[in-house]
């Protein structure tokens, strides 16, 4: 096996063969450079973990040229030779920093969370996969998980103070994920481990009143499409919000005046029968441009691809319109779910009985779970259908009161 001084001089020279051909440094023991049939030349070291009975294993440390020169190669070499002699293999510890930088890094490790498991094991795992993809691979980015610290996790905290709702969500699909990497045995220890939970968000109570409830409808004409219609709908059949944004015209009956919400879109994974009042028909016409629909794909879309976004700059406008309106200020605080509240609590004082309102908001809890939502199967489909039509009277009554802000 030939050796020789590995200089600059000794590597120009070496001519490629029929096959690999290696020189050896004649004084540091292992360290050589391997030239390839095709010319190739690669600085590599030869070890042993365990003695001369162990088998000799071989480390390229990198091609011949920058930054890989013999004087770099050298020390590279020596480096190696002593994480050896403490018992550390260079190709392990070489294959563990690769797959920290690559796989662990904590971006690529949340896609890899997301499909092995939230989509299998989370309902609702679209918000947890949103909120980790927002508000933690913001902070964290391409940090290897293993080296996160509690302190790294602090600033997404900072950062939802004013949220408390989204910290809460955050906390709890965070926390998951390293705990399901402790299972998997690529972190040894969750850097949430001793961090308390946000407190929980106090329930909402938020109802709009009857000129609160006029000020929005005539508000949201001004919106234009798509907003105008979808805040519209919000407003006349209390349902929730991603249910109303992803509606499909396919889901639509005209004759029948119904909207059949498939179970597949719906919270509770049940199918869900909407009546719609000749108001929302109305509604519904304006966006057909006609009584002529259902159409093809999606009610409310600006890209024809999917639903409708940016739910906040749209409530931001419809709150400026009817302060212009109105002169004042500011609007008094609300969330988009509070018109669900504001639609049910506007049919129990309508006088509609309970078991209708829960129908019409598609819930099971109260009157229609347990042992009793085994046995009731009654769909409520025509008491839905005269509540909602008595709720839209009513918010024709008050729009009618109201002074148009157009």
């Amino acid at each position: 096996m030939p050796t020789s001084r590995i200089t600059k001089q000794t590597v120009d020279r070496l001519e490629p063969g029929a096959k690999d051909k290696f020189l050896w440094h004649e004084e540091l023991r292992g360290f050589g450079i391997r030239v390839t049939p095709n010319g190739s030349k690669s600085y590599v070291l030869q070890f042993r973990m365990g003695g001369r009975e162990a088998p000799s294993r071989r480390y390229t440390i990198g091609r011949h040229g920058s930054p890989w020169t013999p004087q770099t190669a050298r020390k590279e070499a020596e480096r190696l030779l002593m994480l050896v002699h403490q018992g550390i293999d260079p190709i392990q510890a070489n294959h563990e920093r690769r797959r920290q930088a690559v796989d662990l890094a904590f971006n690529a490790y949340v896609e890899t969370f997301v499909d092995l498991y939230l989509k299998k094991r989370w309902k609702h795992w679209i918000l947890g996969a949103g909120v980790l993809r927002r508000e933690a691979v913001t902070v964290l980015g391409r940090k290897a998980l293993p080296s996160i610290k509690r302190s790294d996790v602090t600033p997404i905290w900072d950062r939802l103070q004013d949220r408390p709702a989204i910290a809460r969500l955050t906390h709890a699909t965070l926390r998951k994920l390293f705990r399901w990497a402790v299972s998997r045995g690529d972190v040894d220890r969750s850097p949430l481990d001793g961090v308390e939970a946000p407190p929980p968000v106090p329930a909402r109570e938020r109802v709009l009143c009857d000129r609160e409830l006029g000020q929005v409808w005539c508000a949201s004409e001004l919106l234009g499409y798509p907003f105008a219609g979808l805040y519209r709908l919000l407003l006349l059949t209390g349902q929730r919000r991603e249910e109303v944004a992803g509606l499909d015209w396919a889901e639509l009956n005209r004759s029948e005046a119904l909207w059949v919400l498939p179970s597949g879109r719906s919270k509770n994974k049940k199918p869900h029968l909407v009546p719609l009042s000749p108001l929302s028909l109305q509604v519904l016409d304006g966006i057909a441009r006609g009584p002529h629909w259902p159409l093809k794909g999606l009610v409310f879309s600006t890209t024809g691809r999917g639903p409708v976004s940016g739910f906040s700059k749209a409530k931001a406008r419809l709150e400026h319109f009817i302060a212009q309106a109105t002169g004042e200020s500011a609007v008094e605080a609300w969330r988009l779910h509070d018109l669900r509240r504001t639609v049910a609590t506007g049919l129990q004082r309508l006088g509609v009985r309970f078991e209708v309102t829960e129908a019409v908001l598609n819930h099971v809890s109260g009157s229609r779970s347990g042992i009793a939502g085994i046995y009731q199967r009654h769909d409520w489909r025509e008491e839905k259908r005269t509540a909602l039509d008595s709720w839209a009277a009513h918010i024709s009554y008050v729009v009618s009161r109201e002074a148009p802000l157009v």
